[in-house]
């Protein structure tokens, strides 16, 4: 019998933890704007999905609101009208779409993430990782493997606010029902890109097209 996943939701003072409102963006070297006239509100508890075509600049808000929240993130070369401001002090717990940059061991990936390794393996082990993978680089995982590392990343970071961009594109059903079902017992804060549409009617509280 699989143990449930588990995450840590840290409680901001604020109640309204993102809010965007007649915000348009655009490339510095282009007249064409990415989106424009966007307005959506992230309180606590808010599981809002952003909903759009490839291109539609769901990546791009996603980037400007994390680096916002940390000034340390290179700024997006984009030009930004309206307003998206975040709550000051917000922690993000953030797993984003690429896994190519992933490498080296599990020891030494967990020691750079400051990351408990025996709990981190656990939450894999949920996530139906063979032990055997523990042994191996991770620059040899599969993409599901390699996603399945940023998601128990994610889990193991306590955050106001967790930010996933296309979180199951190659998980298998299996995993995808373990994190419906951790969303669904933790009510966790949350903004989302997934294009899986029954996922994110059962655990989105709004959906906002671009």
């Amino acid at each position: 019998m699989p143990i449930d996943l588990k995450l840590i939701q840290l409680t901001h003072h604020k109640k309204l933890l993102v809010n965007v409102k007649e915000y348009s963006l655009k490339y510095k070297d282009s007249d064409k704007l990415v989106f424009e006239g966007i307005s959506f509100r992230i309180g606590n508890g808010d599981r809002v999905v952003l909903s759009g075509k490839n291109g539609s600049g769901k990546t791009t808000i996603i980037r400007k609101i994390l680096q916002k929240c940390n000034p340390d993130i290179t700024p997006v070369d984009i030009v930004e009208e309206g307003l998206c401001e975040v709550a000051s002090g917000l922690i993000v717990s953030y797993v984003g779409q690429e896994t190519a940059g992933l490498k080296g061991d599990i020891t030494n990936y967990c020691k750079e993430h400051n990351l408990d390794k025996s709990l981190f393996c656990s939450i894999l082990r949920q996530l139906d990782f063979e032990r055997e993978q523990f042994l191996k680089n991770i620059e040899n995982y599969s993409d599901g493997q390699k996603k399945k590392v940023l998601l128990a990343t994610s889990l193991l970071t306590p955050a106001h606010l967790y930010i996933w961009d296309e979180p199951l594109n190659y998980i298998d059903i299996f995993s995808r029902m373990q994190l419906e079902k951790l969303i669904l017992e933790y009510r966790p804060t949350m903004l989302f890109v997934e294009h899986d549409g029954r996922f994110c009617e059962k655990i989105a509280t709004e959906v906002i097209e671009l």
